[in-house]
């Protein structure tokens, strides 16, 4: 059985706050379980270290914009 891509993960993180909690929490870690491209990958790396100086529930939703805009279609 194939491994989750880009839209599980999308869909999962607007619906499950405790999967989305970690994936801010430990990015490496939660994404080693979805089949991403190195480009996708990068994408939400980034996108969770922008947020800094701000809470966890910030970055959440910060996280879940960039989400939404870049493959959520």
């Amino acid at each position: 059985m194939a491994r989750p891509g880009i839209r599980d993960l999308v869909g999962r993180a607007m619906i499950d706050r405790d999967f989305l909690a970690d994936l801010v929490r430990e990015p490496a870690l939660t994404l080693a379980e979805f089949d991403l491209s190195s480009e996708e990958r990068a994408a939400i790396m980034q996108a969770v270290g922008k947020t800094g100086g701000t809470t966890e529930r910030e970055r959440a939703r910060a996280l879940q914009v960039v989400l939404m805009k870049r493959w959520a279609t």
